[in-house]
């Protein structure tokens, strides 16, 4: 079996420099979105709970829910530096 770094080492000059700036930018999202996801299932589910005992914590779990988001934010930002490069 072909370890997935060999493979992307092996991959380089069939994809060209296009093709691994949008590769690395592809794994920038994917992973920061991924992160952002499960962070969020977490966050979100203990919000809920919160909210169902006190509704006065609607304020407070919307913030904390929305924190994570900005993971993918930096991703972004990543993404198009390494495509610009």
């Amino acid at each position: 079996m072909v370890e997935p770094v060999t493979a992307v080492a092996a991959a380089g000059p069939m994809l060209g420099d296009a093709g691994l700036k949008a590769l690395g930018a592809a794994i920038a999202i994917a992973g920061t979105g991924i992160a952002s996801a499960w962070a969020e299932k977490d966050i979100g589910s203990a919000a809920i709970g919160a909210m169902a005992e006190n509704e006065a914590l609607f304020g407070k779990g919307l913030i904390l829910t929305v924190i994570p988001e900005t993971i993918v934010i930096f991703g972004l930002v990543v993404a198009l530096l390494v495509s610009s490069a």
